[in-house]
């Protein structure tokens, strides 16, 4: 066998271990399980210490969130770029849009229920 043909045969992605064994699936889990423990020990830190400028806080637990998200998805999820996972990719983006649509239509509705309310006293003397 060939270094070349050796190296594809352990040349894979993380979410694609279902074509090997059962020992190389479990060290995929155990190092999603890593970074993610190890991404969310980092965001508490971050929210707890004064070591990190004030104001990017907000802005550093987003991108740990993102990351997080993305260890999910690769490690635990097995969303990859391979041609057998455009199903699942496109069922996560409609996921994701039916997420924006409820969250988004929520804030919305109860942005403008808040400026069209008249307060709760002037309400109550409407009605009395």
């Amino acid at each position: 066998m060939s270094d070349q043909t050796h190296m594809h045969e352990h040349d894979i992605a993380p979410g694609d271990e279902e074509q090997h064994s059962v020992g190389e699936r479990i060290i995929g889990y155990v190092v999603g399980l890593g970074l993610a423990l190890l991404l969310t020990a980092t965001s508490f830190f971050i929210a707890g210490t004064d070591l990190v400028w004030q104001p990017s806080i907000p802005v550093a637990l987003i991108v740990l969130a993102i990351a997080q998200m993305g260890v999910h998805l690769v490690f635990f999820l097995h969303i990859t770029t391979g041609p057998d996972n455009t199903n699942n990719v496109l069922a996560l983006a409609f996921g994701l849009l039916v997420v924006f649509l409820v969250v988004g239509g929520t804030v919305w509705i109860m942005s403008h229920l808040n400026q069209n309310m008249p307060p709760m006293d002037q309400f109550i003397q409407m009605h009395s």
